[in-house]
């Protein structure tokens, strides 16, 4: 999978999903408002699983620790790029136009972010801060292989929290609802990733309208 480049096909239709306003209640079972001190929140690593039914020692396969880093999200004209120095990566994470559409290089605002892949973390959960303090967006799915783009939410932050996304649930990267912005990031060093491709595999994208958040959101089993 080439992130930089996805070269999706042409004229794929869109899911538009809830952007619920991030609180307390509405991220139970998604993860939790981290409202300061992000260097030291604890960051849950899963241990190794067992090939066998011998279980593995207690003591051991849940030592590789965290990474952390600086993750950079961007908008450059309709497409939204990101930068994960915790790991290594680089990424499109999403367009204000269709991508067969969007272009580069002009300063107009986005209204919308059209979502083409997201992924989970079996090994452990993963921590965003916003560094600048501006509102932002993050889509996510309660964990299971099985879901599909109707399952996803978008959560919306007012940049004076962060955002501590439990191990097996679903996410992309962190969104600003303009311009650039930069996050403190940690997650489980291990980084094994689990992945949608919604494009091809559901042959739409994920719509976000980052214009009008709602209040409140009916929690998902």
């Amino acid at each position: 999978m080439d992130y930089m480049n996805p070269n999706l096909p042409r004229d794929l239709p869109s899911v538009t999903i809830p952007n619920v306003i991030a609180d307390d209640a509405s991220l139970k079972g998604y993860g939790l408002l981290v409202p300061d001190s992000p260097q030291s929140f604890p960051i849950e690593i899963v241990r190794w699983p067992a090939v066998g039914w011998r279980p593995v020692d207690e003591d051991c396969g849940d030592e590789a620790g965290t990474k952390q880093g600086e993750f950079f999200s961007h908008w450059d004209g309709d497409i939204l790029f990101g930068t994960n120095q915790a790991v290594g990566g680089s990424y499109v994470l999403g367009y204000n136009q269709s991508p067969e559409s969007a272009s580069t290089g002009h300063a107009r605002d986005p209204h919308q972010i059209l979502i083409w892949h997201c992924n989970y973390h079996p090994d452990g959960g993963q921590l965003f801060f916003p560094i600048d303090r501006k509102p932002f967006v993050v889509p996510l799915a309660l964990p299971g292989d099985d879901r599909t783009p109707q399952d996803f939410v978008c959560f919306w932050f007012d940049g004076t929290c962060g955002l501590y996304i439990h191990p097996n649930v679903w996410h992309e990267g962190v969104f600003p609802i303009q311009g650039s912005q930069r996050f403190f990031d940690k997650q489980g060093a291990v980084h094994a990733r689990v992945s949608i491709d919604f494009a091809r595999e559901f042959k739409c994208l994920l719509r976000v309208d980052i214009t009008s958040p709602t209040t409140s959101l009916t929690p998902k089993s």
